[in-house]
């Protein structure tokens, strides 16, 4: 599956929950909240907070979804149906907010019981997700390729997420474009410039990593111990996976994720990278100003821009490259999640003609979503004025138009229905061997048989 990602991005002058698109498990609460917030008039758009609402709603001419952060993707598919009841009267939606991880059970108890009547009409599922809950239930999937989606306008990558055995399965949403997010004034203080850390390699990060910890005392980045991360941002990067093409494990012998574990370790021991003990120590060093930079999906601007006393301070650029690998690039991608019509809906023409009028298909839906930070993988949005924008926090520049840009470089990697138990295999691995000084050749081995062992192999 060769891939890339185009995402369209978030303003800056809203706070978004990390929920909505993080990618890895440490990123603290990204179970969603459970509160009832009542019902919100919006144009048509009944949201419902509290007790999830089972079924669909068998209207015809309304539907019920399940997705999780009010602020994020509930605000997102309220706004979706505000603009469609613009050109379709009396059109409305039932959002009840469940977390990604209910939502995922959910689909599995559903199954257990053989009664897929309690799904929703349309439901969000993490990307990282999405191939594993289609091969495992395709039966709760409505099949997407003869609906009239035009999924070439969204990035090959992002529906390769979503797509099994060339059967598309999920509408593209949001993502997590990776960018290189830094303190110019401490590079400043250093002696460099923000170019000079643009389009660089890890040799190179590395070596003005030093002289800027020398000159600040503040380390490059922050990350938290464990996490994979950073790990599997880089293997991305250069399109490589934790998985081969025919779905086999790839740890043992991989020499990029070799290479990677290398240079990770050299930053740790150089002082370049903090491992601190959880996301609130890592958000805290973003806010307080004691590390120099953040290398992580573009929703980290969510949590970097409330520290108002450092606007203007901050500058975005891509992420450095391994040298010595073929297809190395620096580009990546951490988070995201697609839509799907569950088989329980019982009106598809309706649901499926929703998506493509909004998610497939509108501009003014997404020129509106980006005030609120929502993330979007529909590529004629970039071309809107609102994303060349200059944004005062990161220096006057046009960081939208930039984060397009670096998202339509991204490489492709493979995911797979084992995807998480691969990630967190690796995350064992590497914690033992940063934290423990394990051999790497026995912790990679264990991690590959693990995942093979989970695989039923």
């Amino acid at each position: 599956m060769k891939r890339k990602v185009i995402s369209v991005l978030l303003a800056l002058s809203m706070v978004v929950s990390l929920t909505a698109c993080g990618g890895g498990s440490n990123a603290g609460g990204s179970t969603g909240g459970s509160g009832d917030s009542g019902t919100a008039d919006n144009g048509g758009a009944a949201a419902d907070s509290g007790t999830a609402t089972e079924g669909s709603s068998g209207g015809s001419n309304s539907l019920t979804v399940w997705t999780w952060d009010p602020n994020f993707n509930i605000y997102a598919i309220e706004k979706a149906a505000e603009i469609y009841a613009q050109d379709h009267e009396g059109f409305t939606v039932e959002v009840s907010e469940v977390s990604f991880t209910d939502i995922e059970t959910r689909i599995t108890t559903a199954i257990s019981a053989g009664d897929l009547s309690t799904l929703p009409d349309i439901f969000l599922m993490q990307d990282n997700s999405f191939q594993k809950y289609a091969t495992n239930y395709p039966d709760v999937f409505v099949p997407l390729n003869d609906k009239g989606i035009d999924f070439s306008q969204f990035s090959e990558a992002k529906v390769a997420y979503s797509t099994l055995n060339g059967t598309n399965y999920g509408i593209p949403f949001d993502n997590g474009t990776v960018i290189n997010a830094m303190r110019t004034d401490y590079l400043e203080q250093a002696g460099f410039t923000l170019d000079d850390f643009t389009d660089i390699t890890w040799s190179e990060y590395i070596e003005k990593g030093k002289v800027v910890l020398e000159k600040t005392g503040y380390p490059m980045m922050t990350g938290t111990t464990g996490s994979t991360d950073m790990t599997m941002m880089m293997l991305q990067s250069c399109g490589a996976s934790l998985f081969n093409e025919d779905g086999s494990v790839n740890i043992a012998e991989n020499e990029q994720l070799r290479k990677i574990i290398d240079i990770y370790i050299e930053m740790v021991d150089a002082g370049i990278m903090q491992e601190v003990t959880d996301w609130n120590q890592y958000i805290g060093s973003l806010n307080n100003g004691t590390c120099v930079s953040a290398v992580n999906g573009c929703w980290i601007m969510a949590s970097i821009t409330p520290a108002e006393d450092q606007s203007g301070k901050w500058g975005i650029t891509n992420l450095p490259k391994l040298e010595g690998v073929e297809n190395a690039s620096n580009y990546s991608n951490n988070g995201g999640s697609s839509w799907a019509i569950s088989s329980n809906c019982q009106n598809v023409d309706l649901a499926v003609d929703f998506m493509n009028a909004t998610f497939a298909g509108s501009n003014a839906f997404y020129d509106d979503i980006i005030a609120k930070g929502a993330l979007a993988t529909w590529k004629p949005a970039g071309e809107s004025e609102a994303y060349n924008q200059p944004v005062e926090f990161f220096g006057g520049d046009a960081i939208y138009a930039k984060i397009v840009d670096f998202a339509a470089k991204t490489p492709s990697n493979v995911t797979g229905a084992f995807y998480y138990d691969a990630r967190d295999a690796v995350g064992v691995a590497l914690s033992n061997i940063i934290q423990q000084g394990a051999d790497i050749d026995t912790e990679l081995k264990g991690a590959q048989d693990t995942v093979e062992f989970n695989m039923g192999g």
